[in-house]
């Protein structure tokens, strides 16, 4: 894995609400990722019930039914765990947000080819409710090439520095909360493409959204959800389960 953050790189996510960071993970630890992230989905998906279908199945691709996400794989997955505890990751987990780290949430992100559905602009913090704004941070990682043409991440620039709105959801889909249209005119959204095996770090007060993935390769995806020792989910927009916390310093 790549050396921790500079001063340069702390500056910048602090004006921003964002940094890209390639070369992290290499090819063996994102394969093996991948063909564990790949099993469990299968399995997962051949045992889910109808009525949590319009959750976790992409509604984008036609063809067949194949899932958008799964969540709290740092519970469920050795290799994600194994993934929250990698050393230089924590060091740079802690010099964003401070020292004694958690996972408290975490996903996969599948993003299918030939139609994986947008994910619309949103702020992790309206979702999660911290007690410190500043005391939570995403860890994004690429387990594929994320490009313009299979649906990369887009930040508003220096959201991170005000405040988080209100969002709200359409009737049929409850779980995607999203920035009002009003508040996100007035925000320009620049793309961030991430190359296999790099991370993305984002703010929870940073606007992000990602397009639809219209291109013939997979955009998979880990996001590591890290707050510190001070941080609860003291008023979060969905549920969460505390005994999920997973200690990492």
């Amino acid at each position: 894995m790549t050396t921790t953050l500079t001063e340069a790189d702390r500056a910048q996510y602090r004006h921003v609400g964002h940094l890209t960071v390639p070369g992290v993970f290499d090819e063996r630890e994102v394969d093996a990722l991948v063909a564990d992230i790949q099993a469990w989905g299968e399995g997962f998906l051949a045992e889910l019930p109808a009525a949590q279908r319009a959750w976790y199945v992409d509604a984008g691709v036609k063809a067949r039914d194949v899932l958008r996400k799964l969540d709290n794989p740092h519970h469920h997955r050795d290799a994600v765990r194994r993934l929250a505890f990698t050393p230089a990751l924590v060091a740079s987990v802690e010099s964003l947000i401070g020292p004694g780290v958690s996972v408290m949430f975490s996903q996969i992100f599948f993003k299918p080819p030939e139609g994986g559905g947008p994910k619309p602009a949103h702020q992790d913090n309206y979702y999660f409710g911290p007690s410190d704004p500043d005391g939570i941070v995403t860890a994004w990682i690429a387990l594929d090439d994320a490009t313009l043409e299979n649906g990369c991440l887009y930040f508003g620039e220096g959201t991170n520095r005000g405040p988080v709105y209100a969002h709200e959801a359409p009737a049929d889909a409850p779980y995607n909360l999203q920035l009002p249209a009003a508040i996100l005119a007035r925000q320009p959204m620049t793309p961030a493409p991430v190359p296999r095996g790099g991370v993305s770090f984002h703010h929870g007060n940073t606007f992000h959204q990602s397009g639809p993935n219209l291109s013939q390769r997979w955009r998979r995806a880990c996001a590591l959800h890290y707050v510190n020792a001070q941080t609860r989910f003291e008023h979060p927009a969905l549920p969460y389960d505390e005994t999920l916390r997973l200690r990492i310093t």
